[in-house]
């Protein structure tokens, strides 16, 4: 960057320090290419990221411009860093959006009524899994008790070695033993 740019960022950076709005979008096209260069670096590698460089700087550039942001830089590499971190902001924001998403943030609450009606669509064979239930228990009546409180009690399995008074590994076996003996009369 030679001289002049310098300068001329500095004024910039000053008068954006004082108020004045037009500065920013002064500023902006002298500084572009070197935000772009910091997005990039900022972004790594993520093969997963759904941000593309432009967006970061644009996201960055408007936190930088929000209210009750401090807009006084000592000077362009000040203002540069400060750039950096709304760029790792938005970057962890982004981030923490998408991990949200995988855990079902934006699911849609259904009332009861519509809940019941997917339920009876898509549940499997109640009546089917009665009648399997019933063979399993003369099969192996532990077996059964163990699907009662997985399946229609919601227990976990801790919950379910404590009502059954034996070990986590046993649920977990017996769960594991349960439902395959079960997929298999079902399929029947």
């Amino acid at each position: 960057m030679d001289q002049t740019q310098q300068t001329v960022t500095r004024a910039l950076l000053a008068r954006m320090a004082s108020g004045d709005e037009s500065a920013a979008a002064e500023l902006l096209p002298l500084v572009y290419g070197e935000l772009r260069g910091l997005a990039h670096a900022a972004m790594g590698v993520d093969e997963a990221q759904t941000l593309q460089p432009t967006a970061l700087v644009h996201e960055a550039w408007l936190r930088l411009q929000g209210s009750g942001v401090n807009r006084a830089y000592d000077n362009r590499a000040h203002f540069l860093g400060v750039a950096a971190k709304a760029m790792r902001s938005v970057l962890v924001d982004h981030a923490r959006r998408r991990a949200a998403l995988r855990r079902g943030g934006e699911r849609e609450r259904l009332p009861l009524e519509d809940v019941v009606e997917l339920f009876e669509q898509s549940a499997p064979d109640l009546l089917g899994l009665d009648v399997a239930l019933e063979k399993l228990a003369k099969v192996d009546d532990q077996l059964a008790r163990i699907v009662e409180l997985r399946f229609f009690g919601g227990s976990s399995v801790e919950d379910t070695a404590r009502a059954l008074g034996v070990s986590e590994p046993t649920v977990v076996r017996g769960w594991r033993v349960a439902r395959m003996w079960l997929r298999r009369e079902l399929e029947s």
